[in-house]
């Protein structure tokens, strides 16, 4: 099990799963700061006892600044593989209160599913807001959980 919440701010692109969104505001962070990404990478790499991706990618190393997420997904399905071990499915949660996800969740789950070298319907998407509770209900940050089974 993975999880991120990266806060919000204007002049950054959203970028979920891989796939940009047309919002106001992007999140921010060192990388890209695909919060999708960062939690599925660090479920990935929970799954086969490898720490979290602050110890591959950490955020004081200038080498991955602005980064994209992708090529730590990449690393972390080498690192599996390598290991012996293959994606079977992913379930992933974004926690947002806007922009609603529906028109793109089908290019997130194509996506994320290319760069985990499984099928499409091997990748969940679920969107879930926060009635308007906390930093995320307030739209200061957005965070994700993802849930990964190798075998």
């Amino acid at each position: 099990m993975g999880f991120d919440i990266h806060r919000l701010g204007a002049g950054r692109s959203l970028i979920l799963g891989g796939v940009t969104i047309p919002h106001p505001k992007g999140l921010l962070g060192h990388s890209d700061a695909d919060v999708l990404l960062h939690a599925l990478t660090d479920a990935l790499l929970g799954a086969v006892g490898a720490g979290d991706i602050g110890t591959y990618f950490p955020d004081t190393d200038p080498q991955w600044k602005n980064a994209s997420s992708r090529f730590f997904v990449e690393k972390a399905v080498d690192l599996a593989a390598r290991k012996g071990l293959r994606i079977s499915n992913v379930d992933l949660v974004v926690m947002i209160e806007t922009p609603k996800l529906s028109p793109h969740r089908r290019g997130i789950q194509e996506s994320v599913a290319q760069v985990l070298g499984v099928k499409a319907d091997r990748v969940n998407l679920k969107a879930k807001t926060m009635e308007g509770l906390g930093p995320i209900g307030a739209e200061e940050a957005m965070a994700a959980m993802a849930v990964v089974l190798l075998e």
